[in-house]
């Protein structure tokens, strides 16, 4: 390693001494000419331009740590600023790629996911579309090891990955199956990133570890000694030990005292006087009973991208309503692929579904549940997304204006498919994204703000039910 005597690779205080000197700074102010001819193209070659001209060695994917002397792997990732000011993880931080076909032979303390990511190195820097990659600003730079509570977690997360591996379900694994550790696939494209499995014949993505992006903003929020006081734990001190029970045994656990009782007993079994009309009303038993204050999120929830959802059931057990995601703006859906697009990452999230049923007037709480999408039903849903992007690149949205001038669309209608289907979502029809492509039957520009949507009955029969 050619570090030109700036640092001592046989120490990592020396590594992240010098390591620290980037932040407040550039990559062109701290590597000077030597940089400004790199030659590198393509997505991640800041990390690769940072390890280069900075570090002083040549980019790599060796199976030990970047620094092997002292065990310490070098990681930069984007961040973006909200606009409250905030700064926050862009994406998840990708580690090592999973060899599917030496992987099951490991145990997590001596895997290659271990030796290579037990201590990291991490440089954060704000990403800016509108700049050169050497002048994006490096922001936060510190060394990480993962407390003893996270570790517990995501040893059982890359056990759960290796499990399904074990098991000839490579092909199957997604985001959603853990909590803190994820699978992501990582490629140019699907179909060019296709890796044999040792236990089953079909082919799998080729993916990574990752920490989720939840996970990394709690890094985030370390790093930069942010208060942590907004945010509430399920696993409290007496229930770290080794044999420790997973967060879903734990939750399950909680819950299970109030199941058969209304929403108003739960409600004055914790003495509280909320407004039961509030939006926030449901979400707050859920804290309520988890032992979370009102005024904090919760930890665990937020480190692992979990999606909480209070669903209301009628006495035929179907969901009042169905599930509802955030709105898409036209333009950036046809211009993302499947794999990066928000609807597939949403659909590859773990989920904590809270059903409540109407006797009456009154809510029963039913039960509770961890939940991740199948697969095979993620590759059926897939099928909604394409052809909203063909409507919408075809600019054949409207195709009808009844006489009493309701507008129908092409849009995948809940009849076409079992899993989900697209609807408005919006204030009122005012409340517009703009159209790439004018729409052939009126010349519209804009159109009313849609999302994608759960079925209901997809709900009930697929994991109410179940």
């Amino acid at each position: 390693m050619n570090n030109e005597g700036n640092f001592n690779p046989a120490s990592a205080k020396s590594i992240l001494s010098y390591a620290k000197e980037l932040k407040g700074y550039t990559l062109r102010e701290k590597c000077g000419e030597k940089i400004e001819n790199h030659g590198y193209k393509g997505k991640g070659n800041f990390g690769q331009l940072l390890e280069k001209f900075y570090f002083g060695y040549e980019p790599n994917s060796k199976a030990e740590a970047d620094f092997v002397e002292v065990g310490m792997e070098l990681k930069s990732s984007p961040l973006k600023t909200l606009k409250n000011g905030e700064i926050r993880s862009k994406e998840r931080l990708v580690l090592n790629i999973i060899n599917y076909l030496e992987v099951h032979k490991e145990e997590f303390d001596h895997s290659s996911f271990w030796k290579k990511n037990a201590h990291l190195l991490l440089i954060f820097y704000l990403h800016d579309k509108e700049k050169d990659l050497l002048d994006y600003l490096i922001k936060l730079v510190d060394d990480w090891k993962y407390p003893n509570q996270d570790l517990l977690i995501i040893k059982r997360d890359w056990e759960t990955i290796n499990q399904k591996i074990k098991d000839g379900k490579a092909h199957e694994l997604s985001e959603g199956d853990t909590f803190y550790l994820g699978a992501c696939t990582k490629g140019s494209t699907a179909e060019k990133s296709l890796r044999n499995q040792p236990f089953n014949e079909v082919k799998a993505k080729q993916r990574a570890y990752s920490l989720k992006q939840g996970y990394v903003n709690h890094i985030i929020a370390n790093i930069a000694q942010e208060e942590q006081a907004v945010y509430g734990k399920i696993l409290t001190q007496e229930t770290i030990f080794e044999h420790l029970p997973s967060i879903e045994e734990i939750v399950f656990s909680k819950f299970e005292p109030f199941y058969g009782k209304t929403s108003i007993e739960i409600e004055e079994h914790f003495n509280l006087e909320l407004n039961r009309t509030a939006k926030s009303y449901f979400a707050n038993l859920t804290k309520a009973i988890l032992g979370i204050g009102l005024n904090k999120k919760i930890e665990e929830f937020e480190k692992a991208d979990i999606q909480v959802k209070t669903i209301r059931l009628k006495e035929n057990d179907l969901p009042k309503e169905d599930i509802s995601f955030p709105t898409f703006e036209y333009q950036k859906l046809i211009e993302t692929d499947w794999e990066d697009s928000n609807f597939k990452n949403i659909l590859e999230s773990k989920f904590f579904f809270v059903f409540y049923q109407f006797e009456g007037e009154n809510l029963i709480l039913r039960k509770v549940k961890f939940w991740n999408m199948p697969y095979s039903d993620i590759e059926e849903a897939k099928q909604v997304w394409n052809k909203t992007v063909d409507t919408i690149e075809k600019g054949k949205i409207i195709s009808e204006i009844t006489d009493k001038g309701i507008r129908k669309t092409y849009f995948p209608k809940k009849t076409e498919n079992r899993i989900s289907h697209v609807r408005p979502h919006a204030r009122d029809k005012d409340d517009c994204y703009s159209l790439p492509v004018n729409d052939k039957l009126t010349n519209a520009e804009e159109y009313t703000k849609h999302c994608f949507w759960l079925n209901a009955s997809y709900v009930k029969d697929e994991i109410y039910m179940k």
